[in-house]
C-alpha cells in the first residue's frame, strides 16, 4: 500500500535567486542542502523546494512549461482573518502577484489568493471549522 503523505513540494522556477528573495521576505527560512539549482525549506515534517526550471527540466529529460499553475494551488492556513491580511500583505510587499484580495468565502471562511513570481497560486486562509495547533498544523479531520 502506498503510504497517504506528501514528503516534498517542489516549484520550478525560473530565477532561483529571485525566487529566494521573495520566500523569504515572506518569512520562508531556507534550510541547508540547497545549491545554485534548488533551494530547500522544511515545513514540519515535510519540504518545500525552489528548483531552477532549466535544472529541473534537465532532471526529468522534458520540458517544463513558463508561467502556468499546472493545475494547483498552495495553501496557508492561519487561525485569524488578521493573520491571513498580515500574511497576503506581506507577500504583495515581497512583490507577489495580485490574484484575489482576502474576503469572506461562500465556505464560511476568509481567505485570499496571489501568485509567487513564477505565477505559482497561494492561498492564505482563516478556516472557522479547523483547529490549528501551536506549529499551525491542522488538527483533526478537514
Amino acid at each position: 500500500m502506498t503510504p497517504q503523505r506528501i514528503s516534498m513540494v517542489t516549484l520550478a522556477v525560473k530565477n532561483l535567486k529571485k525566487s529566494r528573495k521573495f520566500y523569504k521576505k515572506i518569512g520562508f527560512e531556507e534550510a541547508e542542502g540547497g545549491n545554485d539549482q534548488i533551494a530547500f525549506y522544511k515545513l514540519g515534517g515535510q519540504f518545500f523546494s525552489l528548483y531552477s526550471r532549466d535544472a529541473l527540466t534537465k532532471d526529468l529529460c522534458m520540458p517544463v512549461h513558463g508561467r502556468s499553475t499546472g493545475g494547483i494551488s498552495l495553501a496557508t492556513n492561519y487561525s485569524s482573518r488578521e493573520e491571513v491580511d498580515a500574511a497576503y500583505a506581506r507577500a504583495v510587499k515581497a512583490g507577489a502577484i495580485i490574484v484575489t484580495e482576502p474576503t469572506e468565502v461562500f465556505w464560511g471562511g476568509y481567505s485570499g489568493n496571489y501568485a509567487d513570481p513564477d505565477g505559482h497560486l497561494w492561498e492564505v486562509a482563516h478556516n472557522p471549522f479547523w483547529t490549528l495547533d501551536e506549529n499551525g498544523d491542522v488538527i483533526g479531520d478537514a
